[in-house]
This record gives structure tokens, C-alpha cells and sequence, in this order.
């Protein structure tokens, strides 16, 4: 069986699943109202199985009001994917930080190397 964080991410490595996150994001909805943009290229049990992952990956609930079956973002589980890559956002960050730093370094030395040889050029013509 999977771990919960590989579920989540497995879940959002699909552009559809991703689609309906980010149309969740913007409110709860329907199933029905989540399959319309999809149901061109689709059947409504296609989409009821990819919001059916998202739900076993803990980041869409699903209850039933009334009629209607309506999903939302499950902030805990969305909170999990994002906490596990933001520790990793910062050591990039860092790392890229030190790389800037090392490259304005190179390109500052270039530039005086650079410098010092046309300096050496202008007085031997002079």
C-alpha cells in the first residue's frame, strides 16, 4: 500500500485531477458542476473515478446534500504536499542563492582579467 504522501502527489500527477483542484479552489462544487468542462472528452463515471482518487489522497471530501453530491478541498491534505515541498523550496532557494553569489563573483573577476588586458594593450600603442 502506498503512503499517504505518495497518493497525494500521484493524485495531482494528473492534469485532469490537477483541473479539478484548481476549479475546487475557487469553491465548493458538484460532481456535476466539477465533469461539465471535462465531459466533451469524458463520460461522468471518468470523472467520478478521478475525484474519487483525489478523495482516497485525502485532498477532496465528498458529502451528499440532498441530492447532490458535493466535493471541497480538504485544506489538511492539501497542507501535507505543500509542507512536504516547502522544505525543499528553501534549500533550493538557498542553493540558487549561493549560486548567484559564486556567479557575480566569476563575472566581477572576468570583468577586472578583462580590464587589466585592455589597460596593458592602451599603453603599449600609446
Amino acid at each position: 500500500m502506498q503512503d499517504e504522501l505518495s497518493q497525494k502527489f500521484a493524485a495531482l500527477a494528473d492534469p485532469t485531477r490537477r483541473a479539478m483542484i484548481a476549479r475546487l479552489y475557487q469553491g465548493r462544487a458538484t460532481v456535476s458542476e466539477i465533469a461539465e468542462p471535462f465531459l466533451e472528452r469524458m463520460s461522468l463515471p471518468a470523472v467520478t473515478k478521478h475525484l474519487q482518487v483525489l478523495e482516497r489522497a485525502g485532498l477532496v471530501t465528498k458529502t451528499q446534500d440532498a441530492q447532490r453530491r458535493v466535493c471541497d478541498l480538504n485544506p489538511e491534505g492539501i497542507q501535507e504536499a505543500a509542507a512536504f515541498l516547502e522544505q525543499y523550496r528553501q534549500a533550493w532557494e538557498e542553493s540558487l542563492d549561493r549560486l548567484g553569489e559564486y556567479l557575480k563573483s566569476v563575472s566581477a573577476n572576468e570583468a577586472k582579467a578583462g580590464r587589466k588586458k585592455t589597460h596593458g594593450r592602451k599603453k603599449q600603442a600609446e
